[in-house]
């Protein structure tokens, strides 16, 4: 089986190879020396030269496929580059044209107008097919333009482009298929389409679900971050007791209904004790309820007759203790320690007559009376902390709060700071030396027995986290230990009564004996009084209060 290299026939014998040569492509190669038209026989060679070029066809006889004038115009084509570019249509007006000169030029007749006619159409009809077939074509063209002329032409459905073999036209085909998915595959990926496409399965789409997903996550963990920090919030305030329960009075109404259901009290009794309160809460005084007296007097007769293995013992001023009632359980330790302080310096007459106070205030009393100081300008910061509001609250009060009270009162304040813990096992033992020294600087002691000082001073206000107490007086051991003497308003009033009882006493001491391996908290402020302020100084501690410092030890 043969295949013409030309059209891709299949013939069987050489001798038919030969005659299909001869017959379908070296008698049909014949070229137009003007303009280059090839593919036609002889017969419409010479009628397309004398009616497309009438003016030029003198001498230009066309001649045979095998003379070297159709070289000569294959050369000059060749150099010129010029090429014509033909769809089907031209193809079948060629056909066309062919078949009418196929029975002679004799039959044909065109007059010098008509042949002008004809010279400008075929002029125009291939300017226009050479605007719109592509120069990179040309080669594919000619191989259809040699084809035989009964052999079927196949044009392509995507361009002008038109085949004689079917394979050629399927691999031209294909080659538009991959172009267009390369350029759908661009436009999909350009940034344009990824802004604006919905399609899940594009980068862009991905990108915007991870940023979403995240945005989500994020708004997520910060609510919860704003829940948890609201919750905390708000335990901080019912533990501070600034959740706004009512204070004292609210608390000991609540207290009174609780016995009331539980039958412990009348309704008639209630409302008789609730007018009761109202009244003394109205007049500012406490009622005396939760005090105990005599504490000093107890603990003197105590140390004269027992403790041998104390080699001293200093004692305060006679101080009151007031415990904790059913109004401030579980907040109030701070009030009922100043209510002991101010006990105390009732009795010392260098601070009783410059106090104007001369009762114990109640704790909605002390509580408005922290307030004024806060009005006069003391402690701004504290004021601020506090939203400058006590009263009707359950809030708890510290260090800062005492002293800012004694200064309001007229009294030198000074507030110790043991920031951190000086000895082994997170003890204090710098603490216990500067209570020592301050009830030894007492310039006025009565000495009762070689062991036993009574001194003039005031009891100090003890604070650490969470609680405070006071501090009485201070045991010196044989051994060298020391050991403090402390009052809790923790400690109901019937269990400090115990100490006025020469039988209960020995047992009930105990209670109030602290050694260093006792106190063990991180930190612990001392408020100590040291007497009485001048108008002008206390002016000036009200200044200086606006950036409250404690003097830290060590």
């Amino acid at each position: 089986m043969l295949t013409c290299e030309i059209c891709g026939m299949e013939i069987l014998l050489e001798e038919d190879m030969k005659t299909h040569l001869l017959l379908f492509h070296l008698e049909n190669d014949h070229h137009c020396p003007l303009c280059g038209l090839s593919g036609v026989s002889y017969d419409e060679l010479c009628f397309h030269i004398t009616s497309a070029h009438p003016e030029d066809h003198q001498g230009q006889s066309p001649k045979s496929p095998n003379g070297s004038n159709a070289r000569k115009n294959e050369s000059k084509e060749s150099k010129t580059n010029r090429s014509l570019r033909f769809d089907s249509s031209a193809l079948a007006d060629k056909r066309d044209l062919g078949s009418s000169g196929q029975s002679g030029t004799e039959n044909l007749h065109l007059s010098p107008g008509e042949s002008d006619e004809c010279t400008k159409d075929l002029r125009k009809q291939v300017s226009e097919i050479s605007d719109r077939i592509n120069p990179n074509e040309i080669g594919e063209f000619r191989q259809i333009q040699n084809s035989p002329e009964g052999e079927k032409l196949l044009p392509c459905p995507m361009c002008t482009l038109v085949y004689s073999c079917p394979y050629l036209l399927q691999e031209h085909v294909e080659l538009h298929l991959l172009e267009q998915e390369s350029d759908s595959a661009s436009e999909m990926c350009s940034p344009a389409v990824t802004s604006t496409s919905n399609l899940s399965g594009t980068p862009g789409c991905d990108l915007r679900l991870v940023e979403e997903l995240q945005h989500q996550e994020e708004l997520k963990r910060r609510q919860e971050e704003a829940r948890l920090e609201r919750e905390e919030f708000k335990k901080l305030q019912r533990q501070y007791g600034l959740d706004g329960r009512g204070g004292y009075r609210r608390q000991m109404e609540r207290s009174m209904e609780r016995a009331v259901a539980s039958g412990h009290l009348a309704p008639a009794e209630f409302h008789l004790k609730r007018a009761e309160m109202m009244e003394r809460l109205a007049s500012g005084i406490d009622d005396g309820s939760s005090r105990t007296q005599g504490i000093i007097q107890a603990l003197k007769d105590y140390y004269q007759a027992e403790c041998r293995d104390c080699v001293h013992v200093w004692l305060s001023a006679d101080t009151d203790h007031y415990s904790s009632s059913a109004g401030d359980t579980g907040w109030g330790c701070g009030y009922r320690n100043f209510q002991m302080l101010l006990s105390s310096l009732h009795r010392i007459e260098t601070y009783s007559s410059a106090l104007q106070e001369k009762t114990v205030p109640c704790i909605p009393r002390v509580q408005r009376m922290i307030q004024e100081a806060w009005r006069e300008g003391l402690d701004p910061q504290g004021a601020s902390h506090f939203n400058h509001q006590l009263e009707r609250t359950e809030a708890w009060i510290g260090a800062t709060e005492i002293y800012v009270l004694l200064t309001s009162l007229g009294l030198r304040g000074r507030i110790i700071d043991f920031h951190q813990p000086t000895g082994s096992r997170n003890t204090h033992p710098q603490l216990f030396d500067w209570v020592k020294k301050y009830f030894c600087s007492s310039s006025v002691s009565n000495r009762l027995s070689p062991r036993l000082i009574l001194t003039s001073l005031p009891p100090l206000y003890l604070q650490h986290q969470g609680h405070s107490r006071t501090v009485v007086g201070l045991e010196q051991r044989k051994n060298g230990n020391l050991c403090l003497l402390l009052l809790d308003p923790a400690s109901s009033a019937s269990d400090t009564r115990k100490l006025l009882n020469r039988d209960t006493c020995c047992t009930a001491i105990q209670f109030i004996r602290k050694f260093p391996r006792s106190l063990k908290h991180k930190q612990y402020q001392l408020v100590a009084v040291e007497g009485v302020l001048s108008s002008e100084e206390k002016e000036m501690r009200i200044l200086s209060s606006r950036n409250l410092c404690a003097e830290r030890i060590p």
